[in-house]
């Protein structure tokens, strides 16, 4: 009989996120690629900004070092600033 997997979590289901803070001796570079590769694997519908924010919000405190921790919230800024720039300036004139 095969082991039984822990239940899922709507924000991280493949655990890429998670298993990224246990990997001892992850870097920036590493964290980023882990970071690419959770946002693709998201539907655009699935409010990715709103899972980083709450991924970043889980992990930060305990551990504001972490170079997972500094990409989190790089992505949280590059999204609030994608959502302030003004898009259609063609249209709009």
């Amino acid at each position: 009989m095969g082991q039984s997997r822990p239940p899922s979590d709507p924000l991280d289901p493949r655990g890429l996120i998670a298993e990224a803070y246990r990997m001892p001796g992850i870097d920036a570079v590493a964290c980023r690629a882990i970071f690419f590769d959770w946002a693709l694997g998201r539907s655009r519908d699935e409010g990715t900004t709103e899972a980083v924010r709450a991924l970043h919000a889980r992990y930060a405190a305990e551990a504001s070092d972490h170079p997972m921790t500094a990409v989190l919230a790089e992505g949280l800024a590059a999204a609030e600033t994608a959502g302030t720039r003004r898009t259609g300036r063609r249209r709009a004139r």
